[in-house]
């Protein structure tokens, strides 16, 4: 059983919706047909009117892509991070040779407001990145009044919502370019990446010499004389059928159904003296992290040994101290999570 935050499981609907015999996506108008219902469908979960592209890639294009396709040479861009992938938009933002000024939290603590207010004042910034769901730590980011800050300043914002898409509400209405991906809560396979993209953003991308094309956002902005390349059709098969699951049960009773599972991961792992990490009212609703200094490593090999259940470790320098139960989309299931609960509860005794 996969009970990571991403890859997640994927239902047996999808799998086989992904099997079928799929149209050829460079000439077959029935794939065009296909990826505009597919964007239609994304565009209700994001909960917005803006623009909505699925490129074909694993989420992570979605984020250097946003950097490639707005930041030039020489602009400056506010990186407010509180974990690794939030840290992470810096090196981007240098590759594409921008100039990143870091606002950092330390990890396992919200974002530093006060910190982005005061560098507001230090830079005429472009753009400014930060992310919902820091997966590696299970911080869920409360980006509103950093979302307001930038739009007093009229900064494009550029959000990596890829661990909480489909799993909670994201303030779509609030960002630029909202990022998501195919493997997290949405429980489709690994190798697609989403984006809703404003009006604002378009206008910057626009402006912008492109400098790729695999990077670029801007050969999506108008499919309708075909694909900038050959897209993965049966990964957007399966996506069309994940997004069908989810919309069919209806996005409240998938938010309830994740906080439901969340709230008992943790109270579990309250029973078993396990530490949060970080605190409960900062965790995401689609992956707990428990604080197991030294011991993750070994705990997930266990656990995966005598239960066949796998859990993820922390990444990084906390690799082996952070043990992170993911239950999103598929697997936010009480009863899933009562039996990764029972294995890790049999390993720790």
């Amino acid at each position: 059983m996969l009970m990571t935050p991403g890859p997640t499981a994927v239902p047996d609907q999808v799998r086989e919706a992904m099997a079928t015999e799929q149209p050829n996506p460079d000439v077959d108008p029935a794939f065009a047909d296909r990826y505009e219902a597919v964007t239609d469908k994304l565009s209700r979960v994001y909960g917005t009117d803006d623009d909505v592209i699925v490129m074909g890639g694993e989420g992570i294009l979605g984020l250097e892509a946003a950097i490639a396709s707005t930041i030039e040479p020489g602009d400056d861009v506010l990186v407010v991070a509180n974990g690794l992938y939030g840290e992470g938009f810096a090196n981007f933002v240098e590759s594409y040779g921008g100039n990143p000024k870091v606002v950092a939290a330390p990890r396992g603590q919200p974002l530093d407001v006060e910190g982005v207010t005061e560098a507001l004042g230090t830079s005429d910034f472009k753009a400014a990145t930060m992310v919902h769901c820091d997966t590696p730590t299970g911080n869920h980011n409360d980006i509103e009044p950093i979302l307001d800050r930038l739009a007093d300043r009229e900064i494009l914002s550029i959000v990596d919502a890829v661990s909480s898409l489909g799993g909670t509400p994201v303030p779509t209405g609030k960002i630029d370019i909202a990022l998501g991906a195919s493997q997290k809560a949405i429980s489709a396979p690994t190798g697609l990446t989403t984006a809703a993209v404003s009006d604002r953003a378009w206008d910057v991308i626009e402006e912008r010499d492109p400098s790729s094309l695999y990077t670029s956002f801007l050969p999506w902005k108008d499919v309708s004389e075909g694909f900038p390349y050959t897209h993965l059709a049966a990964n957007v098969a399966a996506l069309d059928g994940a997004l069908d699951l989810l919309l069919d049960e209806g996005l409240t009773a998938v938010y309830d159904r994740h906080e439901r599972a969340a709230q008992r991961c943790r109270q579990r792992g309250g029973e078993m003296g396990l530490d949060l990490y970080p605190a409960e009212e900062l965790s995401s609703p689609t992956v707990t992290a428990f604080h197991v200094p030294g011991r993750a490593t070994e705990i997930q090999r266990t656990v995966a040994d005598r239960h066949d259940i796998t859990l993820a470790t922390g990444l990084g320098d906390m690799a082996d101290d952070i043990l992170r139960v993911g239950h999103m989309g598929y697997n936010a299931n009480v009863g899933k999570v009562e039996r990764t609960m029972d294995a890790i509860e049999d390993v720790l005794d």
